[in-house]
C-alpha cells in the first residue's frame, strides 16, 4: 500500500559483461555519485527478478508445501534444509567447485616459493632462470587466487541473502494464516527476533560449509607434500591436528550451547522493549519506571552473562554448521505451528465477483477459544442476517459478543453447528487498527483510488474537516499505530476502509464507541443505515439507543444467546427501552408481556469463561475472564423477563439526526511522525571514544593496548627468530657438507669453520617466544572482548535509562518499530558482531604494520613499490569508505519499516484475514523486503568492488617483493627471503581483510553512533525533588487544585493546545470535562501529569507541582486510562508492581470491581499469567482491572479518562457506582463521551478550542441558550436533553441543600466546640444528643436513609480550623481528655445511628426483605428519568410507586 517505496532504476549487473562482472567495473558510476553526494533510496539498484522476495517467497512455499505432503502420515518430520537444498542445492555445489580451484591454487604456492628459497641456498642448483620463473609462478598464483576468491564469496553470499529473503518471506505468510492456537505459542518479539537476528545466519554460515568437504581434501594434499619433504616427523603435527578436532567439536557445541541462551534472552528483552515503548504513557503516569527497569536489567543482564561466555570461545567451522542446525529447528518449529482452514470467503480479490442474495447464516453455533477449558466460549447460537437488514448484539461485558463475529470470521474454531456466509465480508474491529502510512492509504487499502466514492465515504464517516487541517491533506503520514490520531479518529478511519472495500456483508464491533454522542448519531445514520442499508450488517453496541432501528437484537450472557427477536417483541416480553429510546411523536407507555424467543428451555446460565478477542496479535487463546456481573435474566412463570435497569445501566445518549455536523464537528490537530534521522559523514573519534569509555577507564585502555602490542610483537620475533635459527642451521649444514666432501677428497684437514649451533639454546628461546605469543595473545583476546561486551551493557543501559526518562512525545512521533530496532538489531551489532570484526581489524591492521615493516627490513628494495601501493590503498580507502558509508546507513533506514510492517500486521491480523488483503500485505512485505535487498545487495557488491582491487596491489606487492629479492640474490640468504615471502603471500589475503574489516568496523560504528543518539534524548524532569522541595510526606491532604495562566503546547513548533487556562477546583469536588474531539479534553490529563511541561502555575494543596519531582506529583494522582493497558506477566505485578499490598488488599480491590469470583476461578488466581496486550481478558474486564489499580492507589485525587468508552452499559454503571463510592472523598476529575456519567458532577468543565468556553454546576449552564453544554445535550434529542436537565437539577438541589446542611452543622458545632473550650462537657454532650437526633429525623424525611458521617466529618474540621485560626486552646482539661475523646467517638456513631446513645440499629440496617423491596422500587423509579438500563421487575405504576416509598419510610420510623 505505499506506493512511495517504488522508484525505477535498473540493475547495470544485468547488461555487464563478463570482465565487468568479474572486476565489478558496473559499480564505477555508483561510486562516482557516492563519492560527490550523500546517496538516497532512488540512487540504489533495483533487485533482479531471481532475488525479488516474492520470486523466491513463492518458489520455497511450493517446496515447502511439497515437504509437508511428502511427510503427511509418516514418521519423517518435514525438513527446510531440503526444500532449501532443492532451490539452491546446485548453484551452491558449483561455487564449491570454485573454492576447490582457490584452495588447490594456496597448496601450490608455497611449493612455488620452495623453488624460489632453494636459489639462495648454496649448492643448490637452481639458475637465475629458474629463480625468476619460481618467481613469475608465486606473483601468477596471487593473481589467480584474486580472481577465484571473489566471484566464489560474492556467490555464497548472494546465495546466503536469497536463502534469508526466501525464510523471512514464508516465514511472513505463515504468520498470516496462524490460528490462535499457533499465536498462542509465539509473541511478536519472537516473531520479529526470528526475522530480524535469527535468520540472518544464513549470511554467514553459507560461507564456510563447503569447508566442511575442502578442508578434509586439503589436509590430505599437504601431508603427502610433507611426507615427501620431511618423512614420517609429519605425522607428530598432524596427529595434534586430529586432536584438536573433538576440542574444536566441544567448543562449537558450547558456543552453540551459549548462544542458544542468549537467544531466548534476547527475545525476551525484545519483547518486553516492545510492550514498554507501547505502554510507555500508562508506565509514566503509574511511575512505573523503576520496576520495567528492573526487569529489563535482569533479562539485560543474564544475556550479558551468556555474551561473556561466548566471547570466550572461537567461532569456526562446527560452530557455523551447529548454529544453521539450530535455525533450522527454530524456522520448522515456528513453520509447523497451527493454521487456520481456508473458507470460501478467505479467497483472493482478484477472484471476486459481487454475490447475489448475500447473507450470514448461523446455526446452533457452539464454540470455545482454549481446548483444554471445559466451559464454552459460545453455545446456542443461532441467527439469520438477510440483506438489507440490521442485527444488533448486546450484552454485558464478556458476554461473547466479540467471539460471535470471529466464529462468522472463521477465526474461532466451531465445535457443532455450522456458520454459512454468502459474499465477501468487511469487518470493522472494537479497537480500530491503523498501520504506518498516508490516511488515504489506509482507507484505500491498496484498491483502485475512485474519488468520487473515496469523498462519499469521507463525509458519511465525518473526516472532512480533519483532512482538511492535516498539513497535507489525506496524504499526510500518520504515525506506528496510528498515534498521530485521537482514537475517535482512528474508529472513522477504520469504519471508513471497510467502507472502500465495497464488501457484500459488514460485521461491526461497537464502531461508536469511541466518537461522541453527534457524530456517533451521525455515522449510525450516514453508515450504518444510509451507506449500507442495502446489505447485511451485523452491528455488537452498547449504545441501547440505536436498537430500535434494529430489524433483530440479540442478546448474549456468558456466550449464551438468552434472547433474540425485534425491538418491538422484546419490549413487549418485558424489556423496557420506552423510558430511554422514545421518540418525540410516542408518548404512549408500551407495556405488555410476551414470549422472548430463547436458545434453550433453561435460562439459569452457569459462568463460563468467555472469550472476546480484539483485533491484536493472538486474540486467543489462554483463560478469559467470565463476566461478573449480577445476573441480568430471571425466569418468571416459565417466561424470560428483561428489564433494562439491572444488566445494562446507563445507557449512552439517544440522539437524534445531527444535520449541521459539518459545522458542528470541530477537527483535531494532527501531529506528524518524525523521520528518521540519518547521519552524514564519517563516524567521528568522539564516537570510537565513547565506546571504549564505555567499555574501560583510561588504565584499562592503555593495557588493553599493550597487550595487543606485546602479542605481535611476540608473534614477528617468533619468525624472525626461527629465520635466524634456521640460517644457522643451514650455515651449519653447508659448512659440515664442504668439510666431508674435502675429506671424502683425501685431506686430513680443512680450513672451514663449522659454525657452533647451541640446538638446545635456540629450543628454549623459540619455545620462551611461543609461550609469549600464546599467553599475550589470550590475554589480549580476553581484555578486548570484556571491554567491548562491557561498553555495549553500559551503552545498552544508558539507553535504555534514556528512553525510560524520555518526554512522551517522543514515542508519540517515533514508530515502536523504529525504537526497537535501535534495541534489537543495533544492540545486536554491537553484542555479537562489532567486538568480533574489531579485534579481526586490529589483529589485521599489527600484521599488516608487521609484514610490511619486516619485509622492508629485510630488503629495502621493497620499499619502492611499497610507497605508491600505500598511496594507492589511501585514494581507493577514501573512495570507497564514501559511498559504503551511505550504503550502510541506507540499509538500516530500509531494514526498520519491514519490522513495522510485520508488527503492524500481526496487530491487525483479524482485520487483514476479515477482509482477505492477504496479498496485498504479502505483497507489501515483499516491497518492503526488496528495498532492504537492493541495499543489501550493494553492500556485498562494493564490498566485492574494494576487496578485488586491493587484492590486486597485494598480488603487484607480492610479485614486487619476489623479484626484487633475484635481483638482490646476493645480499640475502634463504632465511631471510622464506620469511619476507612468507610474509608478502600472508598479505595477499590479508591486506584486503584488514581494509575491508576497517570500513566494516565503521560502519558498525554507526550502530554505536544510533545508540549514543538514543542515549542523549531530552529528559524530563527529575523524578525525586530535593529535599527542601519535597512536599510534605501527608501531601495532599485534601485535593484542592488551583490552574493559573497556563499554556500548553506539546513541542516548540506545533500549536497551543491550551491556551491560557485558569481554574479551581475545591477538595472533594467531582469535575466532569466535556468538549469536542480536539477541544483540549486529555491535554489537561497531561498538563497536571506534567507529560509535557506546561507554563504558568499549578499548585495541589498550595504545593506547585512545577517545582516538585515528578514521581512527587505522578504518585499521588490516581489514573484510568481510555485504553486500558496490561502487561505481560502475573496478574499481581500488574496490579501492585511495587508490591506494596498485601494479598488481602489485591482480593479487596477486585472484590469492589467485581473481578474477585472470576480470578479465584482461574487455576493460578493472583498468579495468572497475563497475555502479551492483556487479549486474555475483555476490554471491559481490562478497564476493571485498572480501576482496581486506581483502589489500590488511594489516592486523594482521581482522573478518569473515557475510561467507559469501550464497556457495556453493566460495566459503565458498575464503575460510576464504584467510584462514587470508594472516591466519595476524593477530587475527582472525568472526561466523558457519555453525558449522563457527568450529569451529577458538582461543576462542568466545558472546554473549545484549548480554552475553557464555561465552568460551573451543570443546571446552572444548562440555563444558558446559546451555552456550548445546553448545545451538546440538545443534540442528544429532546427527550434525552429532558432526562439530562432533569438529572443537573436534582443533583444541583441535593447538592445545595447538603450545603446549607453543612452550614447549619458547622454553625451548631462551632457553638458546640466554644462549649468545650470552656469545659462544659456536660451541656456538649446533652447538645451533641439532641443535634444527632435532629439531623437524623430531618435525614430520613428527606431520602428515607442517609450517612452524615462525611458531613460532621467536614463540619468539624471547618471548626477545628477555625478554633486553631483563633489560637484559643484547651487547657486544664485533665483528665476530662479521654473522657471526651470517648464523647465525640459515640457522637459520630450516634449520627450513624437512630437508637439513641446505645448505637446498636444503623439506619439501612433493616431486614433483607425491605432493603430489596426499597432498592427495586428506587431503581424503577430512577429508570424512568434517567439513562440507567438494568433488569425491570415490572412497569410500576408511579402513585403506588409512592405509596410503597411512604410505607417504606413508615416501617422504618416503626422501627426507630
Amino acid at each position: 500500500m505505499d506506493e512511495s517505496i517504488r522508484h525505477h532504476n535498473p540493475n547495470p549487473i544485468l547488461r555487464a559483461n563478463p570482465l565487468s562482472k568479474l572486476l565489478f567495473w558496473w559499480m564505477n558510476p555508483l561510486f562516482k555519485n557516492g563519492y560527490e553526494r550523500q546517496l538516497e533510496v532512488e540512487d540504489m539498484y533495483n533487485v533482479v527478478n531471481e532475488d525479488q522476495s516474492e520470486t523466491l517467497g513463492n518458489r520455497l512455499e511450493e517446496e515447502w508445501a511439497k515437504e509437508v505432503e511428502r511427510t503427511k502420515g509418516g514418521k519423517r518430520q518435514p525438513s527446510l534444509f531440503r526444500a532449501l537444498f532443492r532451490m539452491f542445492g546446485f548453484e551452491y555445489l558449483l561455487l564449491g567447485l570454485i573454492l576447490l580451484l582457490e584452495e588447490a591454487t594456496k597448496v601450490i604456492q608455497p611449493l612455488l616459493l620452495g623453488g624460489l628459497i632453494r636459489y639462495f641456498t648454496p649448492g643448490s642448483g637452481v639458475g637465475k632462470t629458474e629463480s625468476y620463473l619460481f618467481a613469475g609462478g608465486v606473483s601468477l598464483c596471487a593473481l589467480v587466487l584474486a580472481v577465484t576468491h571473489h566471484p566464489y564469496f560474492f556467490g555464497v553470499q548472494r546465495i546466503g541473502m536469497k536463502m534469508r529473503i526466501a525464510c523471512c518471506s514464508l516465514l511472513y505468510r505463515k504468520s498470516l494464516r496462524l490460528s490462535n492456537e499457533g499465536l498462542s505459542k509465539t509473541t511478536t518479539g519472537q516473531i520479529v527476533n526470528l526475522l530480524s537476528n535469527d535468520v540472518n545466519r544464513f549470511d554467514q554460515a553459507v560461507i564456510f560449509l563447503h569447508f566442511l568437504w575442502v578442508g578434509p581434501l586439503e589436509a590430505v594434499a599437504v601431508l603427502a607434500i610433507l611426507w615427501h619433504e620431511l618423512g614420517p616427523s609429519t605425522l607428530a603435527g598432524f596427529a595434534v591436528l586430529l586432536l584438536l578436532v573433538p576440542v574444536q567439536g566441544w567448543m562449537g557445541k558450547l558456543f552453540s550451547k551459549f548462544r542458544t541462551k542468549t537467544a531466548k534472552y534476547t527475545d525476551e528483552r525484545v519483547r518486553l522493549m516492545n510492550e514498554i515503548i507501547a505502554g510507555m504513557r500508562v508506565i509514566k503516569m503509574y511511575c512505573w519506571e523503576k520496576p520495567f527497569g528492573d526487569l529489563v536489567k535482569k533479562v539485560r543482564k543474564s544475556e550479558y552473562k551468556s555474551l561473556k561466555r561466548l566471547s570466550l570461545l572461537m567461532v569456526n567451522i562446527v560452530v557455523a554448521f551447529d548454529i544453521l542446525t539450530r535455525l533450522w529447528i527454530y524456522l520448522m518449529t515456528f513453520l509447523q505451528l497451527s493454521e487456520l482452514p481456508s473458507t470460501e470467503h478467505g479467497r483472493h480479490e482478484k477472484d471476486y465477483s459481487p454475490a447475489k442474495n448475500c447473507r450470514i447464516v448461523i446455526e446452533n453455533v457452539h464454540a470455545k477459544w482454549d481446548k483444554e477449558v471445559d466451559q464454552l466460549t459460545l453455545q446456542n447460537v443461532s441467527a439469520t442476517v438477510e440483506s438489507g437488514r440490521l442485527v444488533s448484539i448486546i450484552g454485558p461485558v464478556g458476554a461473547g459478543k466479540s467471539s460471535l463475529l470471529m466464529a462468522v470470521l472463521n477465526e474461532l474454531p466451531l465445535l457443532e453447528g455450522s456458520i454459512s456466509v454468502t459474499g465477501r465480508l468487511a469487518y470493522v474491529s472494537q479497537q480500530p487498527w491503523v498501520f504506518s502510512a498516508s490516511l488515504r492509504q489506509n482507507i484505500v487499502f491498496g484498491n483502485k483510488y475512485e474519488k468520487a466514492k473515496y469523498d462519499r465515504i469521507l463525509k458519511a464517516c465525518a473526516l472532512n474537516k480533519d483532512i482538511a487541517i492535516m498539513p497535507h491533506g489525506d496524504l499526510t503520514l500518520i504515525g506506528d499505530r496510528g498515534v498521530s490520531l485521537s482514537g475517535g479518529q482512528r474508529a472513522r478511519v477504520s469504519l471508513a476502509r471497510a467502507l472502500y472495500m465495497d464488501a457484500d456483508v459488514y460485521l461491526l464491533d461497537d464502531p461508536l464507541s469511541a466518537v461522541d454522542a453527534a457524530v456517533g448519531r451521525h455515522i449510525f445514520e450516514n453508515v450504518v443505515q444510509g451507506y449500507l442499508k442495502n446489505k447485511p450488517r451485523v452491528l455488537v453496541t452498547h449504545q441501547l439507543q440505536f436498537l430500535k432501528e434494529a430489524e433483530q437484537i440479540l442478546i448474549l450472557k456468558e456466550g449464551e444467546m438468552i434472547g433474540k427477536g425485534t425491538f418491538k417483541e422484546l419490549s413487549m416480553s418485558g424489556i423496557d427501552f420506552s423510558s430511554l429510546l422514545k421518540s418525540d411523536d410516542e408518548q404512549t407507555d408500551k407495556t405488555a408481556s410476551g414470549h422472548v424467543t430463547s436458545t434453550s428451555g433453561s435460562h439459569h446460565l452457569q459462568r463460563s469463561m468467555s472469550h472476546e478477542p480484539q483485533s491484536k496479535l493472538h486474540e486467543s487463546s489462554r483463560h478469559r475472564l467470565h463476566s461478573t456481573s449480577s445476573k441480568s435474566h430471571e425466569v418468571i412463570n416459565g417466561n424470560l423477563r428483561f428489564s433494562v435497569h439491572e444488566s445494562m445501566r446507563g445507557s449512552e445518549l439517544s440522539l437524534t439526526s445531527v444535520g449541521t455536523i459539518g459545522d458542528e464537528f470541530s477537527a483535531e490537530e494532527v501531529q506528524l511522525p518524525e523521520e528518521e534521522e540519518r547521519h552524514q559523514g564519517t563516524v567521528g573519534l568522539s564516537i570510537y571514544y565513547e565506546y571504549f569509555k564505555a567499555g574501560a577507564g583510561i588504565i584499562k585502555f592503555l593495557l588493553l593496548v599493550f597487550l595487543c602490542l606485546a602479542a605481535q610483537g611476540a608473534y614477528i620475533l617468533s619468525d624472525w627468530w626461527l629465520s635466524r635459527w634456521s640460517n644457522e642451521e643451514e650455515a651449519r649444514y653447508s659448512a659440515l657438507e664442504r668439510h666431508n666432501a674435502l675429506l671424502a677428497e683425501g685431506y686430513y684437514a680443512t680450513n672451514i669453520t663449522i659454525p657452533i649451533v647451541d640446538t638446545n639454546f635456540n629450543v628454549s628461546v623459540f619455545s620462551g617466544i611461543i609461550g609469549g605469543v600464546f599467553l599475550f595473545g589470550i590475554l589480549r583476546a580476553l581484555m578486548f572482548f570484556k571491554v567491548t561486551v562491557d561498553a555495549s551493557q553500559a551503552l545498552h543501559n544508558t539507553m535504555f535509562a534514556s528512553i525510560l526518562r524520555s518526554h512522551i512525545g517522543f514515542f508519540d512521533t517515533n514508530p515502536v518499530g523504529r525504537i526497537l530496532n535501535r534495541f534489537s538489531k543495533d544492540i545486536g551489532h554491537m553484542d555479537d558482531l562489532l567486538p568480533v570484526t574489531f579485534f579481526d581489524f586490529t589483529q589485521c591492521a599489527l600484521l599488516i604494520l608487521g609484514i610490511v615493516g619486516v619485509a622492508g627490513v629485510v630488503n629495502p628494495w621493497v620499499f619502492i613499490v611499497v610507497a605508491p601501493l600505500i598511496v594507492l590503498f589511501v585514494i581507493i580507502r577514501r573512495y570507497y569508505i564514501r559511498t559504503s558509508r551511505h550504503i550502510k546507513r541506507l540499509e538500516g533506514t530500509t531494514r526498520s519499516p519491514v519490522f513495522s510492517h510485520l508488527s503492524a500486521s500481526l496487530q491487525g491480523l483479524h482485520t487483514i484475514r476479515a477482509f482477505s488483503v492477504q496479498g496485498k500485505f504479502i505483497e507489501e512485505f515483499d516491497n518492503h523486503q526488496d528495498l532492504h535487498t537492493e541495499a543489501w545487495f550493494l553492500f556485498l557488491t562494493t564490498s566485492r568492488w574494494l576487496a578485488i582491487r586491493l587484492d590486486w596491489l597485494c598480488a603487484m606487492f607480492v610479485a614486487a617483493v619476489s623479484f626484487f629479492c633475484v635481483v638482490a640474490a646476493d645480499s640475502l640468504n634463504a632465511g631471510l627471503v622464506g620469511l619476507s615471502m612468507t610474509y608478502a603471500m600472508t598479505l595477499m589475503g590479508m591486506f584486503q581483510w584488514g581494509v575491508r574489516q576497517s570500513a566494516e568496523v565503521e560502519n558498525q560504528m554507526i550502530s554505536v553512533e544510533r545508540v549514543l543518539d538514543y542515549s542523549r534524548l531530552p529528559s524530563e524532569a527529575p523524578l525525586e525533588a530535593p529535599n527542601d522541595r519535597k512536599p510534605p510526606p501527608d501531601w495532599p491532604q485534601h485535593g484542592r487544585i488551583s490552574v493559573q495562566r497556563v499554556s500548553l503546547k506539546y513541542s516548540t513548533d506545533t500549536p497551543t493546545v491550551l491556551k491560557n487556562i485558569s481554574f479551581t477546583i475545591e477538595a472533594r469536588e467531582k469535575i466532569g470535562i466535556v468538549g469536542r474531539t480536539g477541544a483540549g479534553k486529555s491535554s489537561l490529563i497531561t498538563m497536571l501529569f506534567r507529560l509535557v511541561e506546561p507554563t504558568g502555575s499549578i499548585t495541589i494543596d498550595d504545593v506547585d507541582t512545577l517545582q516538585i519531582g515528578l514521581h512527587d506529583l505522578r504518585n499521588q494522582i490516581s489514573i484510568i486510562p481510555q485504553d486500558p493497558v496490561l502487561f505481560t506477566g502475573k496478574l499481581r505485578r500488574n496490579l501492585d508492581p511495587f508490591s506494596n499490598h498485601s494479598d488481602d488488599a489485591l482480593w479487596k480491590a477486585l472484590g469492589e470491581v467485581q473481578l474477585k469470583n472470576a480470578v479465584e476461578d482461574l487455576p493460578h488466581g493472583l498468579d495468572t499469567e497475563v497475555s502479551e496486550g492483556g487479549i486474555n481478558f475483555s476490554v471491559g474486564q481490562r478497564q476493571l482491572i485498572c480501576l482496581a489499580r486506581a483502589i489500590l492507589r488511594n489516592n486523594k485525587i482521581l482522573m478518569i479518562d473515557e475510561a467507559t468508552a469501550n464497556v457495556d452499559p453493566r460495566t459503565d454503571g458498575l464503575i460510576q457506582q464504584t467510584i462514587r463510592e470508594k472516591f466519595r472523598k476524593c477530587t475527582v476529575l472525568t472526561i466523558a463521551h457519555r453525558l449522563h456519567t457527568i450529569m451529577d458532577s458538582d461543576r462542568l468543565l466545558v472546554l473549545h478550542d484549548g480554552e475553557i468556553e464555561e465552568f460551573d454546576a451543570p443546571h446552572l449552564l444548562l440555563q444558558k441558550p446559546e451555552g456550548l453544554l445546553r448545545k451538546l445535550v440538545e443534540q442528544t434529542g429532546k427527550t434525552e436533553t429532558t432526562n439530562l436537565i432533569e438529572i443537573a437539577r436534582k443533583s444541583y438541589e441535593n447538592k445545595n441543600r447538603d450545603d446549607i446542611n453543612e452550614e447549619v452543622q458547622a454553625s451548631n458545632l462551632a457553638e458546640i466546640m466554644r462549649a468545650i473550650s470552656q469545659h462544659d462537657v456536660a451541656m456538649t454532650i446533652e447538645e451533641l444528643d439532641e443535634l444527632r437526633m435532629a439531623e437524623s429525623k430531618e435525614k430520613e424525611a428527606e431520602n428515607g436513609t442517609g450517612d452524615k458521617e462525611e458531613d460532621i466529618e467536614d463540619a468539624a474540621e471547618k471548626v477545628s480550623r477555625e478554633e486553631s485560626e483563633t489560637k484559643d486552646p484547651v487547657q486544664d482539661i485533665g483528665g476530662k481528655d479521654e473522657d471526651l475523646n470517648v464523647d465525640v467517638g459515640e457522637m459520630d456513631n450516634g449520627v450513624k445511628s437512630v437508637d439513641g446513645p446505645t448505637g446498636e440499629t444503623p439506619v439501612g440496617d433493616v431486614d433483607d426483605e425491605v432493603e430489596s423491596e426499597e432498592k427495586s422500587k428506587l431503581l424503577a423509579d430512577n429508570g424512568k428519568k434517567a439513562d440507567d438500563l438494568d433488569v425491570d421487575v415490572g412497569k410500576v405504576d408511579e402513585n403506588d410507586e409512592a405509596n410503597e416509598t411512604e410505607n417504606l419510610l413508615s416501617k422504618d420510623e416503626h422501627r426507630k
